[in-house]
């Protein structure tokens, strides 16, 4: 599946058992897009005891992530499509907490989610970042590979760090990226945003994701940056992000929560022998 080019092998936890394997190298292995299957992420989808569903997300190299936007899409058309619900509203359960994603359908064919993507965090201990715990991390000053740069960081449930008015290129964004993503002020390193300002309330943003690298989308980034760009006055509350695989719908609203608007496909099913 994929939610605007971020795609992943999602596989269905509920109807089928989950084998007793090593969830983090058989992500390494699925998602090798040579010799696997192919994706920027492997997400089981799983029973849960605080709401409707679970959802677990492994990166390409492994490693867990706390939440992923345009997974929890694709897990959202994902139990629709199924019959594994015929709710419209889906409490689904994350290790960053739980989110209401809102289908919206016509005759019976999903067209688009809207997902409660929560408060956004901004405390430096909240990101996590090393350092004083402020109140925010605005437009902070940063030396990476012989460049001064201005980040500024917001968690979404994951850690991510905004850089306005770069404009890389994308051999940039593949230097960049990994260096701030591994710099010594992220202890559990970061996602990296490259937003550019085109209007108040539309921006173009490139992503470099942890652990997974450059991808066409990224959904809490997409919110990581339009709040920094409240934050910052570059930005209204309501935008439209631009991303590589297409345009996402931002809003924070007034009593500080996010909310997520875009679309989420099935591009084929298979069987993938263990």
């Amino acid at each position: 599946m994929h939610g605007i080019g971020n795609d992943f092998v999602v596989v269905d936890g509920i109807t089928e058992p989950i084998p007793e394997v090593d969830l983090a190298e058989l992500s390494r292995r699925i998602n090798d897009r040579r010799f696997g299957v192919g994706g920027d992420g492997l997400i089981l989808v799983l029973p849960s005891r605080v709401a409707e569903f679970r959802m677990r997300m492994f990166n390409p190299d492994g490693s867990e992530a706390e939440m992923c936007g345009n997974g929890t899409r694709c897990v959202a058309r994902f139990v629709y499509d199924r019959k594994l619900t015929r709710e419209t509203t889906i409490r689904l359960e994350t290790l960053a907490g739980t989110r209401t994603l809102r289908l919206s359908t016509r005759r019976g064919e999903v067209e688009a989610i809207r997902v409660d993507m929560g408060q956004p965090k901004l405390r430096r201990s909240e990101i996590p970042m090393r350092g004083d715990d402020t109140d925010t991390v605005l437009d902070e000053p940063l030396k990476i590979e012989g460049r001064k740069i201005a980040f500024s960081a917001v968690s979404m449930g994951n850690p991510h760090a905004v850089v306005f008015d770069l404009k890389p290129t994308p051999a940039e964004v593949a230097v960049l990226g990994p260096a701030i993503e591994t710099h010594r002020l992220f202890p559990q390193k970061t996602n990296v945003q490259f937003c550019d300002v085109l209007t108040t309330s539309e921006v173009n943003l490139r992503t470099w994701e942890r652990g997974a690298g450059v991808t066409l989308a990224c959904g809490t980034g997409a919110c990581a940056a339009v709040v920094a760009g409240v934050l910052t006055k570059r930005l209204t509350r309501r935008v439209t992000v631009h991303l590589l695989g297409g345009d996402l719908l931002i809003e924070w609203s007034g009593d500080n929560r996010v909310m997520m608007t875009g679309p989420a496909e099935t591009v084929f099913e298979g069987d993938y022998p263990l």
